[in-house]
C-alpha cells in the first residue's frame, strides 16, 4: 500500500467539511437520590486525548502523543486518507462524520459506525477506526442524528436512523473506487442497535458487531411490566432535551408518567431488532452477527437481548462480561488494550477481510464469571447451563427470615408492608456502581439492615460446596395483595459469614390490573447470571416493592401476603454449571 496521491487527496477533499467546533462534556447521574441531570454514559472518556488523536490525524503532528500511539497515527497516514466530512442523511439532515479512505481500486471491505448515545459522537471510535483502517479497511464514523454536531432531532433508532445508515453506506461507497469486498456495521450502545436495524434493511451489510445492545427495546423499557424509568431517565439526561423529537420526547414522558403504555410499546418494536429477525435470518447470504453485554446491563437488561441472540440462525457469538453498560468494552475506547475489541476486530478479519482467524469455529457464548473473571465457553447459550435445581421458599419457623430448601417446608405465609425501601438496591449509579465491579469492587449490601417489616427474606444454609451459577434463574410464587396494583422486586444476593452480600442478579415484576384480595401468581426469569457462590456462602432472595431503578404501582402501607403450601410450592429454580 502506499500513500494517498494528489489527486486522490483533492477528491476526497472536495467532499469535506472539517470543523473545529469542541465536543460536549457532561456530569454524572445517582439514580439513589432520584435527581436527574445531564449525565454520561462513557464517564471514563476523556475528551482532551480523543481530540488529540483527531488533530494528530488531521495534521500529522504526533508530538503530543505517547510514542506507540505517535508511531500507530503515522502509519495510518502513510496509508489512508483522513478528513472530516459531512454525511447527507434521510430528509436533507447533515451527519458529523470521519472517513478513513485508502488510495487505488483494490477491493477492500467497509465498516461503517453509528456513533454511541453521546454527544461525543464518532470521536469515540477514532481510536478503533484508526485500528481497522491500518488494516487495510475503509472506515466511516458518524454522529447519529440529534447528536453532537450532526443535524436533525433523536428518533431513538427510527426510520429516519436507519434510512441514515443507509445513506452513510451509500456515501463512503461513492467515494471509494471499486467494489467493496465486504460491510461491516459495527456499534456502541445506540450504535449498535441502529447496526442491527441497517442490516435487517439493507442487504449490502455483510457482517455487525453490536456492543451494549438491545434486542427488544420494548422489554428493556418494561420489563415484566414494569417500567424502567432509571434507565429512560439517564437517556434522556445524555441526549439534549431540546434535540428530541417530539415523538421521542413523547415516549419518554410515557415511561415516567406511565401512560400509553401500548402505544410506546408499538413505538419500541418497529426499533427492536427481535421484530425483524425474519428479514436478518431470511437474507440471500447469513448475516454473521456478534454481540457483547454486561451481567449487571442496567439500560438494555441481558434477558432481552437473549431472545434475539437465540433466534438469529446465521453465524454469531455472544460475549457476556462483568460490569454495566458499555463498561466491559470502555478500556478498548479509549484506547487501550481490550479482549471485547479484539473479538470485534477477529470477528471483521474473518467475515470481510477473509482472514482465519479461527473465531468461526469457536463457542457461541463465551461467560465472564463473577467473581474470578474466569473466561468459559460454550457451543450454544443452551449449553450454559447444566443442570437446574429448585429451592422451595419455606415460612420462617421461630421467628427469623423463611429458608430457601431442596424440600417444601410447611404451609405458611410471609407477610410485609408495601411502599418502603429497603437497601435491596439493583445498584447505587447507574454505569459507576457496574464500572466499581469491574475493577474489583462490586457494591456491598448489608443485608442485617433490610427492614423484614418492608421486605420477604429467604436464606440457604451455608454451602457445604460452591455453587456455579450459568443461566438464567426462575421464581414461582403466588401473592395476595389488599390493594387493586402491586409491585414486587426480587434479588439473588451472595451472603458471606458477616451477612454482607453482592448481588447475584434480579428482576422486577408489576401487576397492573389486579383486584384487591385475589392471588397474584408470579412466574418470572430473572437477569441471566454467571457467578460463582463459595462454599461457606449462603444464598438469600429478598423481595421487596420499591427500588429507585423502577416506577412502581405499589401502594403505600398495604400488605403483601406471600402463600406457602405443598398444593403449589413457591420456588426458586437455579441454573447450574
Amino acid at each position: 500500500m502506499t500513500p494517498c496521491s494528489r489527486a486522490d487527496t483533492d477528491r476526497h477533499d472536495r467532499s469535506t467539511t472539517p470543523s473545529s467546533e469542541p465536543f460536549a462534556k457532561w456530569e454524572g447521574t445517582d439514580v439513589s437520590s432520584h435527581e436527574t441531570h445531564t449525565t454520561s454514559l462513557y464517564p471514563e472518556v476523556d475528551e482532551a486525548t480523543l481530540a488529540q488523536l483527531v488533530e494528530a490525524l488531521e495534521t500529522g503532528d504526533t508530538t503530543r502523543l505517547a510514542p506507540a500511539r505517535a508511531a500507530e497515527i503515522e502509519e495510518t497516514r502513510a496509508l489512508a486518507r483522513f478528513s472530516r466530512v459531512r454525511v447527507p442523511g434521510a430528509g436533507g439532515v447533515e451527519l458529523d462524520g470521519a472517513l478513513w479512505l485508502h488510495p487505488g481500486d483494490r477491493a477492500r471491505p467497509v465498516v461503517v459506525m453509528p456513533s454511541p448515545w453521546t454527544h461525543f459522537g464518532w470521536l469515540l471510535y477514532v481510536a478503533q477506526a484508526t485500528r481497522f483502517a491500518l488494516k487495510g479497511y475503509h472506515v466511516l464514523a458518524y454522529t447519529a442524528r440529534g447528536f453532537g454536531l450532526s443535524k436533525g432531532n433523536v428518533e431513538v433508532a427510527g426510520p429516519l436512523d436507519v434510512q441514515d445508515g443507509v445513506a452513510a453506506l451509500t456515501f463512503v461507497l461513492s467515494r471509494i473506487d471499486g467494489e467493496p469486498a465486504g460491510v461491516g456495521f459495527l456499534g456502541d450502545s445506540y450504535g449498535s442497535g441502529i447496526s442491527q436495524l441497517v442490516a435487517a434493511h439493507d442487504p449490502r451489510v455483510t457482517a455487525v458487531v453490536a456492543l451494549s445492545t438491545w434486542g427488544d427495546l420494548g422489554e428493556a423499557f418494561y420489563e415484566n411490566e414494569t417500567r424502567h424509568t432509571a434507565a429512560v431517565e439517564v437517556l434522556r439526561g445524555a441526549a439534549d432535551e431540546k434535540r428530541l423529537s417530539e415523538d421521542t420526547r413523547t415516549r419518554f414522558d410515557n415511561v415516567r408518567n406511565n401512560e400509553d403504555i401500548e402505544g410506546t410499546l408499538d413505538w419500541a418494536r418497529e426499533r427492536s431488532p427481535i421484530h425483524h429477525i425474519e428479514a436478518i435470518n431470511n437474507r440471500e447470504r447469513p448475516l454473521p452477527v456478534l454481540f457483547a453485554n454486561a451481567w449487571h446491563e442496567t439500560l438494555f437488561p441481558t434477558n432481552q437481548l437473549l431472545t434475539t441472540f437465540n433466534a438469529l440462525t446465521g453465524p454469531k457469538r455472544l460475549l457476556l462480561s462483568i460490569g454495566d453498560h458499555s463498561g466491559p468494552e470502555m478500556s478498548g475506547i479509549i484506547g487501550l488494550p481490550n479482549r471485547i475489541w479484539e473479538d470485534a476486530h477477529r470477528w471483521f478479519d474473518h467475515y470481510l477481510l477473509g482472514v482465519d482467524t479461527g473465531i468461526d469455529v469457536e463457542d457461541e457464548v463465551v461467560t465472564e464469571i463473577m467473581w474470578n473473571k474466569t473466561l468459559e465457553g460454550r457451543p450454544t447459550w443452551g449449553a450454559v447451563t447444566g443442570r437446574t435445581e429448585r429451592l422451595y421458599l419455606s415460612a420462617p419457623q421461630n421467628g427469623g427470615d423463611g429458608t430457601l430448601s431442596d424440600k417444601p417446608g410447611a404451609d405458611g405465609q410471609v407477610a410485609f408492608a408495601a411502599g418502603t425501601d429497603t437497601p435491596a438496591t439493583v445498584a447505587d449509579k447507574i454505569i459507576a456502581t457496574g464500572n466499581a465491579e469491574l475493577a474489583g469492587n462490586p457494591k456491598v449490601y448489608p443485608t442485617a439492615e433490610i427492614d423484614r417489616a418492608h421486605a420477604g427474606v429467604w436464606a440457604t444454609a451455608p454451602l457445604p460446596v460452591t455453587a456455579e451459577l450459568r443461566g438464567v434463574p426462575r421464581l414461582h410464587l403466588t401473592y395476595t395483595v389488599d390493594a387493586a396494583e402491586s409491585t414486587l422486586i426480587a434479588y439473588l444476593f451472595d451472603v458471606d459469614a458477616e451477612d454482607n452480600a453482592h448481588i447475584i442478579t434480579h428482576a422486577p415484576f408489576t401487576e397492573p390490573r389486579g383486584e384487591s384480595g385475589r392471588p397474584v401468581s408470579l412466574d418470572i426469569a430473572l437477569q441471566a447470571t454467571g457467578y460463582d457462590v463459595r462454599a461457606g456462602h449462603r444464598l438469600m432472595l429478598v423481595i421487596d416493592t420499591i427500588d429507585p431503578f423502577y416506577g412502581d404501582a405499589t401502594v403505600a402501607d398495604s400488605t403483601i401476603s406471600l402463600a406457602l403450601s405443598d398444593e403449589d410450592p413457591s420456588h426458586l429454580e437455579l441454573p447450574l454449571s
